[in-house]
């Protein structure tokens, strides 16, 4: 049977940077998912807080976290090849060492690749919301990804989750309200007010002035 993806690979053309990006970083940056299990502690080359995104998109909010936390790791995973390479080339260029990216399904690569609690956040910034009904099947956010991120966060660790679609936001409440072994970080027991350390992306700023709202929900692992 085949699975329900979550995102639409869509083909997109490469800039010069970005083949670059592909080219040259990718040796020094890239992991596989046919390499299974990894030991990060190795692949960084110390044990460090680690941090895991889901669809970095063209990479901007990744670059800017691990400039400003150089001494945290990142893994970054996102399916648009030309985002990819944009990152790389990002990493490239500002020569940073913390980041290392797969391109392909970022519920394979926890599922085959990330150890059990090890990881100390997991991101989720602005997901396809899927905004028909009929595909609401297709949304990532559902209670078995609760479970998996549960278990691949340490205790204490944190998923961390905005959108600009306020029924998404609605949607990634109630789920992660009733999935079992996660405390909601909002003071309500809603959403929390955005965290400095998501950087606002030019899409984000340009939504704020049309009147768009943003939803950010944290939800801390405790068992």
């Amino acid at each position: 049977m085949r699975t329900i993806k979550s995102f639409v690979m869509r083909a997109g053309r490469m800039t010069e940077g970005q083949q670059r990006g592909l080219d040259q970083g990718w040796p020094r940056f890239g992991l596989r998912l046919e390499d299974a299990a990894q030991d990060f502690d190795q692949v960084f080359g110390r044990s460090a807080p680690r941090t895991f995104e889901i669809g970095f998109g063209m990479g901007h909010s990744l670059l800017e976290m691990a400039a400003a936390a150089p001494e945290q790791d990142f893994i970054g995973v996102e399916v648009h090849r030309p985002g990819v390479g944009a990152l790389l080339n990002g990493l490239m260029t500002q020569n940073l060492s913390n980041v290392r990216v797969y391109s392909c399904d970022a519920l394979e690569v926890l599922r085959q690749c990330v150890a059990d609690a090890s990881l100390d956040r997991l991101l989720l910034f602005f997901p396809d919301p899927w905004h028909k009904a009929r595909h609401h099947k297709r949304r990532i956010v559902q209670p078995a990804f609760a479970e998996l991120v549960r278990q691949k966060l340490k205790i204490g660790g944190v998923l961390h989750m905005a959108t600009d679609w306020q029924p998404y936001a609605e949607h990634m409440l109630e789920v992660l309200s009733a999935a079992p072994g996660y405390s909601n970080q909002a003071v309500d027991g809603q959403y929390v007010p955005r965290p400095a350390e998501r950087p606002i992306t030019k899409f984000e700023r340009r939504g704020e002035r049309l009147g768009h709202g943003v939803w950010d929900l944290k939800f801390q692992r405790t068992t």
